[in-house]
């Protein structure tokens, strides 16, 4: 089962269940910017304890690891759970949105594409790097700020800088926003 396979299969069963989801992470990152590899594939979800248990009960537990007390602390808590295929081990990332200004913002402007062939929602290319400059603030994590400023190389002039740079301003990101620039080799005039 190559990556494509897996976002078919773990998208369709998130529409049946009606759960809302994005593309996140890694996936989106090389989406919108520059490619680097990953084991996991991480999607945000908007969804209730019923929309889980819907979900769950489609997707085949001969070909994935889930464990379903996990998944339903994790829908209490608000936090995340996996979905590994056994069959290659790609781990899904089941992430449950935060409600939040900004988290509400990124799940209603995700958009839908094409990645592997497949119709999918990713988070937009902005919404990816704030979610990078987030966890770098977080973390101090070099690789994040390398991500956000992939995506500003490839991105360039169509990213839209005032919404990036408002919430940039309100999530305190000034410093991870001015290293990802360094990096991406955009001054500040720009």
């Amino acid at each position: 089962m190559i990556p494509s396979d897996v976002f078919r299969e773990i998208t369709e069963l998130l529409e049946k269940a009606g759960i809302p989801y994005m593309l996140t992470g890694s996936w989106a990152s090389n989406y919108h910017g520059a490619p680097r590899s990953t084991a996991d594939i991480d999607f945000v979800i908007s969804a209730t304890p019923f929309q889980i248990q819907a979900f769950l009960k489609l997707v085949p537990s001969s070909e994935y690891y889930f464990d379903i007390p996990t998944a339903f602390e994790a829908a209490q808590k608000r936090s995340m759970f996996n979905v590994i295929s056994d069959k290659t081990g790609w781990k899904i990332d089941l992430i449950f949105h935060k409600p939040g200004p900004f988290n509400d913002e990124k799940l209603r402007r995700r958009k839908k594409v094409e990645l592997e062939g497949i119709p999918i929602f990713v988070a937009t290319a902005e919404d990816v790097i704030l979610s990078k400059l987030e966890w770098t603030k977080m973390g101090e994590s070099l690789r994040q700020i390398e991500d956000a400023a992939g995506i500003l190389k490839v991105q360039g002039k169509d990213l839209d800088l005032n919404y990036l740079e408002k919430w940039v301003d309100k999530l305190e990101l000034s410093n991870q926003w001015a290293s990802a620039r360094k990096a991406a080799a955009i001054s500040n005039q720009q």
